[in-house]
């Protein structure tokens, strides 16, 4: 039985100079993340370019990462889609490959397309039955509000519902209502936006983060000690990593894990599909100079 718990990064996508997908480089990203000593892994998620990636892509995708993955750690697809019946259709695809997880955001289509409860709650009810774990994925890019009660009605009424991925403003005290209100039904509580409200996020009760791929052995200390009841341990685990965490949340983006894998010889280039510009040098810089010192998996895993 997966345990929902402890730090599972979100898989970057790894393209060619010439923006085509670098499927050989896929292997290697997932390989690394083995290495890294994650808890298990996502694909196709936000932090991967879900957005920009095509259908046939998406599919092949999924089925090369999980068949390289072989097992070595639980995997969640992505599957988030307005339409209903591609959602649906994407679980089943995932579960097909051996997938443990699928990951959605509520319906949504841009600023005035978005589900009202009552159609989220549908479309989770209709991927639900295709029988796989769902997490759900409380993000601002959706645009839509998931209430504690939406939640907590999702989590008891929809059996494969299990767990919830918040990463919406004041976090912390969304998962705290979450898992009182809840309670047995939030089977796994986890945290976004590239851990930077990782403390506060734990003490209201998140048994899980979901970082990039960046330095999440850095960042996995964080957790252990918290889980060790180690309160100042943490405190001092999330200190040495909190400006290299600052600087990807708020300057680099889904960037930083392939400038970084770049550099450790995981991947051969950073390149993101237009209109995602490049890193701009600086900024770039200032991140390989923040994770450096802390000796991360992804610097030394190529060379």
């Amino acid at each position: 039985m997966t345990t929902y718990s402890g730090i599972w990064p979100v898989a970057p996508t790894p393209f060619n100079e010439d923006g085509s997908v670098d499927y050989e480089g896929m292997k290697r990203v997932i390989d690394c993340m083995v290495d890294q000593g994650n808890d298990g892994i996502c694909i196709l998620a936000n932090f991967s370019e879900q957005f920009l990636i095509s259908d046939e892509e998406r599919r092949k995708l999924t089925e090369l990462s999980l068949k390289h993955l072989a097992g070595r750690l639980p995997c969640i697809v992505t599957i988030s889609h307005y339409a209903t019946d591609i959602a649906v259709d994407r679980a089943a695809h995932a579960k097909a490959n051996g997938a443990d997880i699928v990951m959605m955001m509520p319906p949504y289509h841009g600023a005035l397309l978005k589900g009202t409860p009552e159609q989220t709650f549908e479309q989770f009810a209709r991927v639900g039955e295709v029988g796989i774990p769902i997490m759900v994925q409380d993000a601002p890019l959706s645009g839509v509000e998931l209430s504690v009660p939406l939640l907590v009605r999702m989590a008891r009424e929809i059996e494969m519902v299990k767990l919830f991925k918040i990463e919406c403003p004041q976090a912390a005290a969304k998962l705290r209502t979450l898992i009182a209100e809840g309670g047995d039904a939030i089977e796994g509580p986890f945290d976004g936006e590239e851990a930077i409200t990782l403390l506060a996020d734990l003490e209201a009760g998140a048994t899980g983060t979901m970082t990039s791929a960046m330095i999440p052995d850095q960042i996995k200390p964080v957790l252990e000690r918290h889980a060790a009841g180690d309160r100042d341990g943490m405190i001092a685990a999330y200190e040495r990593v909190a400006l290299a965490i600052n600087h990807e949340n708020r300057q680099c983006g889904f960037r930083s894990a392939k400038a970084a894998m770049v550099e450790g010889g995981v991947i051969r280039s950073e390149f993101c599909r237009h209109p995602i510009p490049p890193l701009h040098p600086q900024t770039r810089d200032l991140l390989l100079r923040l994770i450096r010192p802390l000796d991360p998996v992804v610097l030394n895993w190529g060379k």
